[in-house]
């Protein structure tokens, strides 16, 4: 242990720790732009200098450790100009139209010009001229980049794409997509990780919320609306609503007062999602030698995006199931428009989605099955549902709980339960338990599939089976070791559930952004408390799914099923990018 004094305040902490965790142990908070612990730790921004007794210079608390007897000033006056002057530079080549910033209240370079008291700028302000390209579902703002290189390190050390890469020199110097590309030219996966992880608005997803509001003033058009699993467990976030008072019932209600005519719950698709993949699996599993080992689930387009892009060879590995979000806009111009007398090609489907990647599954031209449109017609974030409540001057906290729509609007356990890291592993073991033995297990009796380990392996006996080996991973740096273990022949499984984001969906690019907080873990937390609490833990015993099988699709892998909640995952290419060695 070593022993300072921080602003007064005796503290006494690990050898090695830095003056930032130092100060933060006690309570003393520290402001920074560009650090991330572990990630980026390059003192670029130098907004975190601090004043230290004995040292002529200022050092940056976020690389610098706290040495025996220490006297460090963390606000003092000098600290307070230095930190004021280096702001203003970072500000003169800034886009500061904040009243039109999608990050605008939720900014940290906002929050740090105001807690500096920066009313006025004596630099020339000459932002960088932005390129925005707005075919990609990501967006960059070149004039609101700091140059702080989180989404550089985010995508190199934790997503492992190095999609964004340092371009120029001197003064030329910026960030922008590697080898000149533009973004739609990439392997990119659309994560959306660099996004929130961006201190400001130059790195968001394309805002698609103006499309909903035009359907929604179109008379002729019925609109649907469907939520994935892990917006229900962060769609207030921006309001500060608590969790407990913030439940789905009142989602619902939102989304009602906004004016959407029917509201669903990609809940049931999910359910409908295990039946067909559980199915597949299965018929998979009892004749191996007609297919390649292992079987890997299809419900992330992060995920789909990388195998196609970064092991190719796997991509007949994937299953041929389509992402509940899919799955959903099928059955809602077909089945639902049929029962409901609705022209499909007047019916537009919204995704609520916690990923960004979401809205370029929905253009793929394998996703328009049901009437030849798009199956989905505009997916949103999380947080443009916050932007779409607030335009329309809904109070979340004044609203009444009220039911999702009948009958695509029913889910179980096993549906929510998506939304987590290991979720979709747990939801087809369930049912693949029940289809081979014809009952149920124990709902957990896979529960070493869970939890927040980035790599999880299990091995389960499902009587007149056998062994299946199964895999679950999370993140693409961490797919990425999974798949080249499988290369090398290190690692044999059977089924592999990957999710492109840390934690899985309830990480998702898509979702609201706390700086300095990872919340997945805890919002995953919620999900399978959700699971533990609901009446019906399978999805096969959904009882609106059974009907739909009974009444419309026949049977899991039948031929309508296949046309309509199966696809080609090699119908659609990725760009090709060749670099020169």
């Amino acid at each position: 242990m070593v022993n300072a004094i921080i602003d007064g305040r005796a503290v006494s902490v690990q050898a090695g720790t830095t003056i930032l965790d130092a100060a933060r142990s006690a309570g003393i908070p520290i402001p920074h732009l560009c650090y991330l612990k572990g990630i980026n730790e390059i003192a670029a921004c130098r907004m975190c200098v601090v004043e230290v007794e004995g040292i002529e210079r200022l050092v940056t608390a976020c690389d610098n450790v706290v040495l025996e007897g220490m006297v460090i000033s963390t606000n003092s006056p000098r600290v307070r100009r230095a930190r004021r002057t280096n702001l203003r530079l970072l500000l003169s080549p800034h886009d500061t139209s904040c009243t039109t910033c999608i990050r605008s209240g939720n900014c940290e370079l906002q929050t740090l010009s105001q807690e500096l008291n920066i009313h006025y700028q004596p630099y020339a302000v000459k932002p960088e001229r932005s390129r925005i390209d707005l075919d990609a579902p990501l967006i960059r703002e070149a004039g609101k980049c700091i140059k702080c290189m989180r989404c550089v390190q985010i995508c190199d050390k934790v997503q492992g794409m190095h999609i964004w890469d340092v371009a120029g020199t001197g003064s030329r110097t910026t960030v922008d997509v590697s080898f000149n590309r533009l973004l739609k030219n990439t392997d990119c996966t659309y994560c959306g990780q660099c996004v929130t992880h961006c201190p400001t608005g130059a790195l968001t997803a394309r805002d698609d919320t103006n499309a909903v509001f035009r359907a929604l003033e179109d008379p002729n058009i019925t609109t649907v609306i469907q939520v994935a699993p892990a917006v229900r467990v962060a769609w207030a976030e921006s309001f500060g609503l608590d969790p407990a008072f913030a439940t789905t019932g009142r989602m619902v209600a939102a989304l009602r007062r906004v004016g959407f005519d029917y509201v669903f719950d990609t809940n049931f698709t999910a359910d409908l999602t295990i039946m067909e993949e559980g199915s597949e699996f299965l018929h998979r599993f009892t004749h191996r030698d007609q297919y390649a080992w292992p079987m890997f689930t299809s419900c992330c387009p992060g995920w789909v995006r990388f195998v196609k892009g970064q092991f190719p060879a796997y991509t007949d590995n994937l299953s041929t199931a389509k992402s509940p979000q899919q799955m959903f806009g099928a059955m809602a111009k077909s089945y639902f428009a049929q029962r409901k007398g609705i022209d499909p090609h007047r019916m537009f489907v919204v995704s609520v989605m916690p990923c960004i990647s979401k809205k370029s599954e929905c253009r793929l031209p394998t996703m328009a099955d049901a009437c030849g449109d798009p199956d989905v017609d505009v997916v949103l974030t999380t947080r443009e549902l916050g932007r779409l409540l607030r335009s329309e001057h809904i109070v979340p906290a004044d609203l009444p709980e009220e039911s999702f729509d009948s009958p695509l609007g029913s889910g179980t356990g096993a549906a929510v339960i998506f939304g987590a890291t290991g979720g979709v592993m747990d939801a087809a073991l369930r049912s693949a338990y029940f289809l081979v033995t014809g009952r149920n297990p124990d709902p957990d009796a896979f529960a070493e599939v869970r939890g927040d380990k980035p790599w999880k392996e299990a091995t389960y006996t499902i009587p007149g089976a056998g062994e299946v080996r199964v895999a679950v991973v999370s993140g693409l740096g961490n797919t990425r070791h999974l798949m080249e273990a499988l290369e090398k022949g290190r690692a044999e499984y059977d089924f592999v559930e990957v999710m492109a984001c840390p934690g899985g969906c309830a990480g998702g690019g898509g979702q609201p952004i706390h700086e300095g907080e990872e919340l997945a873990a805890e919002r995953g937390a919620r999900l399978w408390q959700l699971d533990a609490d609901a009446p019906v833990r399978f999805s096969h015993e959904n009882p609106d799914v059974q009907a739909l099988y009974r009444e419309f699709l026949g049977a899991p892998l039948g031929e309508k099923s296949h046309h309509l909640l199966h696809t080609d995952h090699r119908g659609w290419s990725l760009p090709v990018f060749r670099r020169e060695e």
